[in-house]
Formats: structure tokens, C-alpha cells, sequence
């Protein structure tokens, strides 16, 4: 979700429905560095009740270093640890879902994580895949690790890194972590509407879901969850009227952060006018999958350049469109085709190897 789960995202979804709501991807390095544009990712919004940071590094002591700053400069409530991401750019330098093969390492780095966080009380989590393809399977083994080093609870996204986003997760393996785990256990993978949160909750008795794809486009879903897992039946099914509003809403907030302004009528600039709604370019397609939109008009809200532009193009939208049925249930966002991953020479011989490969660390965060 790198890209995407900014501070105004995280505003919008938190305005439809509870949860915690996680930042982008922090890597170590640029937080300790103090990246200007990773200082600005880890701004959380005065509501914000759980400063939640995903935090990514494959040196333990850089990941030390990193926790420390967060402890002593009060930055977040909560850190979670990524061990999921399976680009190419992430496995090749040992981190992301390649990471828990070396699990010395992966202890190494978890250990330094919890440990430094709890001089505060800060929870540490662990979000993980099933290991690096079905040959090298690390989720069992590194769930028990995680937990033996004090994480607060491990989620685990049912695919390997070779699946990438492709298929079906395997809801059998997070089952099967939550069996394993005395910690509670998050499942991950093909949460497309509220009612497959709750199928999964049934199947696997995992102790909460964890949505990434499934709310591109769909803010409104963690209303449906909370009224799903309150045990209420009905769900939000918005007019295209009702998502243009969510869809002016959200350029709205992007520009406002941008501005850095409380209110972005105080202080119109024109920059970062610019700067949100070509931010915002990017879920367009997102909100109108499935609706009645022609081409033309479609291709105008994807290269909209002002909120007023905005606001007239999604005038032209016959606002009593119903939501698209065919949608429900269906992939959004990110699918692609299982491949080879891209890991460090030699990484898959020693398991027991400590040792962190040269250049590992990523400078930059975010998407």
C-alpha cells in the first residue's frame, strides 16, 4: 500500500469506520537520516487515537537505532515490522518476505524491535507472507519466533513472495499459524468486502483481518466491517453521486496536507493544489470500476489538475448510477502473475546466517 495509506487516505478511512490504520513503509535508514519526505509520511493526524508505523529494515541495529528515535521523539503508539513486501527491489537486498529465511537474522531484528520499544510500552507487530515460494515456507517457524520475542500479535498474509499477488490466498496457512501461536494471529489476503472478513474470521479463527487492496477505491469498507463483525447485515452499496463525494472529499484532504495548512480555504496554494490532485490521479480508476463512465470522461478525471476542475468533471457523472454489482467480491488494485524471486547470492544456503547483505538498506519510503 505504499503510495497510498498517507495521512489524508487514513483520514477518510477512519472517518467511514473503526480500525487502526497503518502509515506507509518507513525503512530505517531514512527515518534515522531524517528524510525529509519520510518525516513527512510519518505525520499522523491530531485524531489519530493509534499512531500506527510500518516500519522496514534488514539491520538489527539500524532497526535499534530506528525504534529508539521513535521511543525518545514520541512518534508513534504502535510500530509494525514489515516482512511482507515481495517486490523485486526489496527481496534482492535480503528484506521484505525473503527476510525470515535467515532466521537468526529475522530473530536478530524483531528482538532489537521489541526490546527497545517496550522501554516506552509500545507494541511491536510482525506482518509476514508464508515464507518465499513453496519450497522455502518460513510462516510457522517464524511466527514462533516473533512470539518468543514479545510481538503483540503476527499477521500473515496467506500467499508466498513467488505468488505475488496472483491466485487465491491460502486461508488454510493462517489457520494453521493461528493453531501454532499462543499471540494473536491477523489474517491477510482476499478481504474484498465484509462478509469475506467474516468468512475468513469463521474458517481460520484468526483474531482480526488485516485489509490492504481490498479498500482502493473503497474507503467506505470499513464501515461495512465494523457493522459486519457488529453483527449487523447491512452494507454500503454508494450511488456514483455518493463516491463522487468521497472522491472531491479525498482530493480535498490531499491537498490540504500538501498545503500543510489546518484548512485549505485558509491558504490557497496553487502548488499544492496541483501536487494533490495529481496525488489523487491515481484512484480514479479505483472508484469508478464498474460504473457507467465513458471513456473521455474517465480519461479527463485522470488527468485532473485543480479541485475545481475536479468538481465540475464529477458533475458530469449521473450521480443515481447504481453500485455496480459485478464488482463485489472481485480483485482490486495490484494482480500479477507468480515469478521467480529476487533474492541476495547465495541467500537461500545458510539459514542460520546472521550476517546483513551489503547494500540492504533502502534510503527512501513510502511509494
Amino acid at each position: 500500500m505504499a503510495g497510498i495509506t498517507n495521512l489524508p487516505f487514513r483520514k477518510l478511512c477512519r472517518e467511514q469506520g473503526a480500525g487502526i490504520y497503518v502509515c506507509e513503509m518507513i525503512t530505517t535508514v531514512a527515518l534515522t537520516e531524517r528524510n525529509p519526505k519520510t518525516m513527512r509520511l510519518i505525520e499522523f493526524d491530531p485524531d489519530e487515537e493509534t499512531r500506527s508505523l510500518q516500519l522496514y529494515g534488514v539491520d538489527p541495529e539500524g532497526v535499534r537505532k530506528a525504534v529508539r528515535m521513535v521511543v525518545e521523539e514520541d512518534l508513534a503508539d504502535h510500530i509494525d515490522l514489515n516482512f511482507g513486501c515481495p517486490v523485486p527491489k526489496v527481496t534482492r537486498r535480503g528484506g521484505g518476505s525473503a527476510l525470515p529465511w535467515k532466521r537468526r537474522l529475522f530473530r536478530d531484528i524483531v528482538t532489537a524491535a521489541v526490546d527497545t520499544a517496550a522501554e516506552r510500552g509500545i507494541p511491536v507487530t510482525v506482518k509476514m507472507r508464508k515464507g518465499i515460494d513453496d519450497d522455502h515456507l518460513t510462516f510457522l517457524e517464524a511466527g514462533e519466533i516473533a512470539q518468543d520475542a514479545g510481538v503483540a500479535w503476527v499477521a500473515l498474509h496467506g500467499r508466498t513472495a513467488a505468488e505475488r499477488y496472483s491466485g487465491t490466498a491460502d486461508w488454510e496457512a493462517i489457520a494453521n499459524l493461528k493453531e501454532r501461536l499462543d499471540v494473536p494471529v491477523l489474517g491477510n489476503g482476499d478481504v474484498w468486502e465484509a462478509d469475506d472478513a467474516v468468512r475468513m474470521a469463521a474458517e481460520t479463527a484468526c483474531d482480526g483481518v488485516v485489509v490492504g487492496r481490498g479498500c482502493l477505491g473503497r474507503p467506505w469498507l470499513f464501515g461495512d466491517l465494523e457493522a459486519a463483525f457488529s453483527g449487523r447485515e447491512t452494507r454500503l452499496m454508494p450511488s456514483l453521486g455518493e463516491v463522487a463525494t468521497v472522491m472531491l472529499r479525498h482530493a480535498q484532504l490531499l491537498v490540504e496536507w500538501i498545503a500543510g495548512a489546518e484548512s485549505y480555504e485558509a491558504r490557497r496554494n496553487i502548488a499544492a493544489e496541483e501536487h494533490g490532485c495529481r496525488e489523487f490521479r491515481k484512484h480514479v480508476a479505483w472508484y469508478l470500476k464498474g460504473f457507467p463512465v465513458g471513456g473521455e470522461l474517465r480519461r479527463s478525471l485522470a488527468m485532473v489538475a485543480s479541485l475545481n476542475e475536479l468538481e465540475d468533471l464529477l458533475g458530469k457523472l449521473d450521480a443515481d448510477a447504481p453500485f455496480p454489482e459485478s464488482t463485489i467480491g472481485k480483485p482490486r488494485g495490484r494482480t500479477n502473475s507468480p515469478g521467480k524471486v529476487s533474492l541476495p547470492d547465495g541467500w537461500l544456503d545458510d539459514r542460520d546466517d546472521r550476517t546483513v547483505p551489503v547494500g540492504a538498506e533502502i534510503d527512501s519510503s513510502g511509494g
